[in-house]
């Protein structure tokens, strides 16, 4: 091949080598900027995807914030439910527990205004009459009849361990209360003479009365006799349970009649008694004593006994010691569920007032 020819075809290679260059340029601009767009790409759904997530997330916000009302409306009702009990629970807890708070009412004389329409307050030991109102008025009496019921029974000396069983007899027909002693309930005669005292379980006593050499009739006789030994002339016994609104006595009477069951220990146990389980057709049953002082420490209480029927009002009567001395406290017909044990901390804090005078008021012995 001649030498022009041989330049000519050189030219020639360079000219068609440069297309190729540009393509080779070209195409790796392309790959480039393939590679290069999904970068843009993923930022794009990196946005979108966060612009999902809130869009789903704001709903769900707002879902939960929905459903949180309800819960706080939950805990509206529970405090609106809750509050009408406390307050149920502050107005009739509020007498009990402010009764030695309470500032002593006195009256002209000196002496502290009580909520009973009867009372007589008295030291045994003495026979000095500390209060008095309406002493002699004959009352229907309640419950307290089942001091007398205690001390025929133990008079009678049948044996506590004997076994009585609560029955038809038993269901109170007169006034239509209620018992927990379950008709077929057995239980010993020493159980329900303490059920008796301290709870004033009603058919407890009545089967007292029916299990009485004689029966019921016999036994009523015998709370009669026993209350004329006793010079209670003002009263008188036509059941052993004290529904019957025909029992009566006055407040002096009575006095006499807690004085004398405070003789027997027993009946001391068992009415100052806070609470005794007993067995009642398999199942383990609580009974709690009806006269919430005897649980204060701050007294001593040797007789109790409490009383309840629309004729008679709320009853109390009780020895307790104050000053190293018995005192008897006789109070009838008190209004209001609290009144009766409110009378009795007004007549002790009127007692403890009244003896600082007279200690402060003593002449101071001087000698020589």
């Amino acid at each position: 091949m001649k030498p022009r020819s041989l330049l000519a075809a050189a030219v020639l290679g360079l000219f068609m080598l440069q297309p190729v260059s540009n393509l080779a340029e070209a195409s790796t601009a392309k790959v480039t900027k393939a590679s290069a767009k999904p970068a843009p790409k993923k930022a794009v759904a990196k946005s979108s995807t966060k612009k999902k997530l809130a869009a789903k997330s704001a709903p769900r916000k707002a879902v939960s914030k929905t459903r949180a009302k309800p819960a706080a409306k939950n805990v509206q009702r529970v405090a609106v439910r809750m509050a009408p009990a406390a307050a149920a629970t502050t107005a009739l807890m509020a007498p009990s527990a402010e009764a030695d708070d309470l500032p002593l009412a006195l009256d002209a004389n000196g002496l502290p205004e009580l909520g009973s329409s009867a009372f007589y307050v008295v030291n045994p030991a003495s026979g000095e009459v500390l209060l008095e109102r309406n002493a002699t008025s004959v009352v229907p009496i309640a419950s307290i009849t089942k001091l007398m019921t205690a001390m025929v029974v133990l008079d009678a000396g049948q044996s506590l361990s004997e076994p009585l069983t609560i029955s038809n007899g038993d269901i109170d027909t007169l006034k239509g209360t209620g018992s927990r002693l379950a008709i077929g309930t057995t239980l010993t005669r020493e159980e329900m003479l303490h059920l008796a005292l301290m709870s004033s379980e009603n058919r407890a006593a009545s089967a007292l009365a029916r299990h009485y050499p004689g029966g019921e009739q016999a036994f009523i006789e015998a709370m009669n006799v026993k209350a004329r030994l006793l010079g209670l002339w003002n009263t008188r016994f036509h059941d052993s349970t004290g529904l019957n609104p025909a029992n009566v006595s006055s407040p002096r009477d009575l006095a006499k009649m807690v004085s004398a069951s405070a003789s027997y220990p027993l009946i001391r146990e068992f009415s100052t008694a806070q609470e005794r389980y007993v067995d009642v057709r398999g199942r383990m049953t609580r009974f709690g004593n009806t006269n919430g002082l005897v649980k204060s420490p701050e007294w001593s209480i040797s007789v109790s006994k409490t009383g309840y029927i629309s004729e008679a009002g709320r009853c109390l009567v009780m020895q307790t010691w104050l000053h190293q001395q018995p005192v008897v406290m006789v109070l009838m017909d008190s209004t209001g569920r609290y009144t009766r044990t409110a009378d009795a901390k007004r007549v002790r804090k009127w007692l403890e007032q009244a003896a600082a005078h007279r200690v402060a008021a003593a002449p101071i012995r001087r000698e020589g």
